[in-house]
């Protein structure tokens, strides 16, 4: 009991396979099954990616950090009553933690 395949299911078919075979393509299947199959290259690159997100990190938490004590200084100069001793409070511990640590 074969049955025909008619023309036009074929031609859809063939279609259809050339349009998975060129979005893969795209997606760089080849390249992330190469990867896999190389254990070395996937552990230096994870490596790499590691080291570099770590220095994005540092550089954007010292960004982030010197723009709030730049603020921070600004709300001090404006001579706030709660503020400022909030911060009066902040500059004598650790001005006491300092003078408490050898050099």
């Amino acid at each position: 009991m074969k049955k025909e395949i008619s023309a036009g299911l074929l031609e859809t078919l063939l279609i259809k396979l050339e349009k998975l075979a060129s979005s893969m393509e795209k997606a760089s299947i080849a390249e992330f099954i190469q990867l896999y199959k190389e254990p070395r290259r996937m552990l230096y690159l994870s490596f790499v990616s590691g080291i570099v997100r770590g220095f994005g990190l540092a550089i954007g938490f010292t960004v982030v950090g010197a723009l709030f004590l730049y603020v921070l200084g600004l709300v001090a100069s404006w001579n706030l009553p709660v503020v400022g001793e909030f911060i009066a409070e902040i500059t004598r511990i650790v001005q006491n933690e300092l003078a408490g640590r050898p050099l």
